[in-house]
């Protein structure tokens, strides 16, 4: 008897909720300082001063944002977490 492949979770798969978090890393740091910023949902590491700062401040908004749409990590559309990451980087 032989095993059904497994449907693979694509775009238009219906999302379970589950365990999901979001990681920035920062590769532009030349002053030997070591950052990191974590939160419930989200870790951050690395990077320059301007560089971790704007990358707290985008997951700060992100996170603020989803809550704002009644909205949680673990089942928002990848595109609409994209989009919403893309929306809360600051200039």
């Amino acid at each position: 008897m032989s095993k059904k492949p497994s449907k693979s979770s694509g775009p238009t798969s219906k999302v379970t909720k589950g365990k999901a978090g979001l990681i920035g890393v920062g590769l532009d740091n030349d002053d030997g300082h070591k950052r990191v910023t974590t939160g419930e949902q989200f870790a951050l590491v690395g990077g320059s001063q301007e560089t971790h700062e704007r990358m707290t401040e985008t997951a700060m908004k992100t996170f603020e944002e989803l809550k704002r749409r009644d909205r949680h990590l673990e089942t928002v559309d990848p595109r609409e977490l994209a989009e919403i990451i893309h929306r809360s980087t600051p200039n």
